[in-house]
């Protein structure tokens, strides 16, 4: 049986602040550390009453890792491991979605596994990262790639902390505000074929947040997978 999937979207980042998407790979908000805590309160309640969590998988990405750290540390400590994972970075390739160097991030979150991290990372843009670039292609691809992963895992229940354009275009077709979450079991696969490349993996979410998110923060608003994605083929 397939886990459920809690999908989160990083709490407010620097560049969030006053829309300045020049800062590379920036950190978490004043507001954003905050908003951890709400993030904390309102998932944590769940847990193990409605959510039997076993792994966080977080995009390498320092505001992804910070939210992650910071909302889930009881699980952490009770040794839920925490890995990172590129699949799950943003879309675009503008400074603030291009992460830091893996040396960088071992050092400054030792708590984090990177040992599964793609080699490439953080290139997305030149033929080498070409399976991260932005287009519609590459990034339903990587979004399928990293859902049939998780699809296929032991744990009850998964966190993954990633990027609203990627959670709503890439995977899920729904709105997600900072630090906002939203509850998933993998529903059916559709497409058939002799590959599983050829499988693609839908999500059904739950009731409890279905229209603005678990906190309530996120638009009701659904738009198709795949929307507003530059048109282009993966390299």
């Amino acid at each position: 049986m397939a886990p459920t999937l809690v999908l989160v979207r990083h709490a407010q980042a620097l560049h969030n602040v006053n829309y300045n998407y020049t800062l590379m790979d920036p950190v978490l908000s004043e507001l954003g550390v905050s908003q951890c805590d709400d993030l904390s309160k309102s998932l944590l309640a769940k847990i193990p009453h409605e959510l039997d969590v076993g792994l966080i998988v977080v995009s390498p990405m320092r505001r992804t890792i910070q939210t992650a750290l910071l909302a889930f540390a009881p699980l952490i400590e009770k040794g839920v491991p925490i890995v990172a994972d590129a699949r799950w970075q943003e879309n675009s390739a503008a400074r603030c979605d291009t992460g830091s160097p893996l040396a960088t991030l071992m050092t400054e979150f030792p708590q984090v596994d990177f040992s599964q991290v793609d080699p490439v990372w953080p290139d997305k843009t030149t033929a080498a990262g070409a399976a991260y670039a932005y287009n519609r292609a590459a990034i339903l691809t990587r979004g399928q790639s990293a859902l049939r992963d998780l699809a296929a895992r032991p744990e009850k229940a998964i966190i993954v902390v990633s990027h609203s354009s990627f959670l709503r275009q890439g995977l899920s077709g729904r709105w997600f505000m900072n630090a906002d979450y939203r509850i998933f079991d993998f529903e059916e696969r559709t497409g058939g074929g002799e590959s599983d490349e050829e499988v693609f993996i839908l999500l059904k979410q739950w009731e409890s947040t279905l229209a603005k998110g678990g906190l309530g923060w996120s638009k009701e608003e659904v738009v198709p997978i795949g929307h507003e994605l530059p048109e282009g083929m993966a390299r």
